[in-house]
This record gives C-alpha cells, structure tokens and sequence, in this order.
C-alpha cells in the first residue's frame, strides 16, 4: 500500500530537483540585468545559429509592392524601399555581426598576447621596443587604425575582421603584459624556479594559465566594440557590401530614409546597441566574479 502524497510535496520533490545542481540558488545572487543581458546574448547566438528559426519572411526577397510598410503585425519592424523584411534582415544580420565581432576579438587578442606576453617575458631591450611599439599604435584611435589597414588591404568583410582586431590590439597588449608582469613576481614562480624547471615549462604550465584568466572578461566586452566597430565601418561602405544583411550597410541603407520611413535605421540601430550594451554587461559581471568581488 502505498501512502498517498500531498501537492505541497509534489512541488518540493521539484524543486529539489531543478535546484539539486544548485542553480536556483546561483541565480538568486546574479542582477536581473546580468540575467536579461544573458538572455538577449542567447538569443543572439541562437539568431546566428539558426536564423531561419526566428524569421518569417526571406530576408533577401524583394516585395516592390510592399516597399518602406511600416511594422505591422506580418512585418513587424516593417520593410525597406525595395519591399524587404526588415526584422528577417536584422535576425539574418545577427550572424554577420557575432562572427565579425567573435573574429575580430580573436584576432586582437592573439595579436596583443603575443606582444603583451613577449615583452613581459623577455624584459630588456625586447620589452622596451616592443612598448614603444604598442605606445605609438596609442597615439592613434583604434577606428583609424583600423581605417589605415583598410585603406592599405582594400575593403570587405574579412579585412574589417583583421583591421577591428588590429586596432584593439595594443590595448589588450598592455593589459596582458601588466597581468605577464604579475605573475612572474609571484611566489610560485620563483617556486617553480627554485625546482629547476625550464623556461618554456613555467610559462607554459605557470605564467600563461595565470595570465587567461582574465581574458574571458575582457573577450565578452571585446565582442561588443568590435560589433560597434565593424558595424561603423560598414556604415561608411568599407564592410559588407549590399545586399548582405549586415547592421551597419542596413543602418547606411535607411539614412536616406529617415524622415520617410524610420525603422529601416531604427531596428537595426537598436541591435548594434542592445548587443554593445549586453556584453558589456556580462563582461563587467564576469569581470568582478573573476577579481572576486561578487
């Protein structure tokens, strides 16, 4: 016979479950904002993924009859002037945007650990050259960095990766050299020195897993400049070149049309701004859980 169990059970039994891992209790100390910007960066990836998922319309299809429409119920950031779905466009645009922003971080951080770390790790001369080489790429704006290396490679989308990449370097290089710097006058390096072990096997087991923690921070924040960077570029032709679906060509393309028909720059704006604000939201929240203040 078995003895009959009451709602209030049924609900704890579940409870305990979906908190067993304890999630429920990790959440409960996260800031709502932390969570919704979490959720906008999901969303994001899951528009990048599969954007098919989230878009009613083609993307690419040309609807003349139905040009510069306002957001209705069927186009619900309404079209542009040659007819095209405008939320599709901004959905399809996520992909762009997250890969050229995930490349570019990757390609400025590669860049600035190997002159941050290097400079650390060698001292000396190496290090003075290599911190005037990083001072004089300060003196210029990381956007003109980027400009230069466009004007000299030519445009496109994978040129913007590199030139954005580029021109966050020097300041990821100066972090990682500061943070090279910490770690190789803590203890347990000059422990690890004392033992005899070799050069390339304290900074590869010692100095560089030391120096990556930090980098997850500072890759989320980074993903979010470089989308407002790539997206800037695009705005001044130098990106992906029409008809891609690329946040800054769809902001260019809706300029002309601001008066008439707002939401062709408005929507796409909104997403270069929620993603530049999302990540830099979780990046500070991962940041301070990193540094241990949260």
């Amino acid at each position: 016979m078995t003895t009959p169990t009451s709602p209030l059970d049924d609900r704890a039994a579940v409870a305990a479950f979906v908190d067993r891992g304890g999630i429920v209790a990790r959440l409960r100390g996260v800031p709502v904002g932390v969570v919704i910007a979490t959720l906008f960066l999901l969303t994001l990836a899951a528009s990048a993924l599969w954007p098919s998922l989230l878009q009613p319309h083609d993307p690419f299809a040309v609807e003349a009859a139905r040009n510069l429409q306002a957001p209705t119920s069927d186009h619900l950031f309404g079209t542009d002037q040659i007819g095209r779905d405008v939320f599709s466009r901004v959905v399809e645009g996520a992909g762009q945007s997250l890969a050229v922003g995930l490349g570019a971080t990757v390609v400025g951080l590669g860049v600035g650990a190997l002159l941050g770390v290097t400079a650390a790790v060698a001292g000396g001369r190496v290090d003075a050259v290599i911190s005037r080489v990083v001072e004089v790429m300060f003196a210029f704006p990381s956007l003109l960095l980027a400009l230069i290396f466009i004007a000299i490679a030519g445009p496109g989308l994978a040129t913007v990766v590199a030139a954005v990449g580029l021109g966050s370097a020097p300041g990821y290089a100066r972090i990682l050299r500061v943070q090279t710097l910490q770690v190789l006058s803590s203890g347990y390096v000059e422990a690890n020195v004392g033992l005899g072990l070799t050069p390339a096997r304290i900074l590869g087991r010692t100095i560089l897993p030391n120096v990556a923690r930090p980098l997850l921070a500072l890759a989320t924040l980074g993903v979010g400049q470089a989308i407002v960077w790539a997206s800037a570029l695009s705005f001044l032709g130098l990106g992906a070149a029409p008809p891609a679906a690329e946040w800054g060509t769809m902001l260019s393309d809706g300029r002309n049309y601001i008066q008439l028909a707002w939401w062709i720059a408005v929507f796409p704006g909104i997403a270069i701004s929620a993603s530049a604000l999302a990540t830099s939201v979780v990046g500070r929240y991962v940041q301070r859980r990193v540094e241990g203040k949260v």
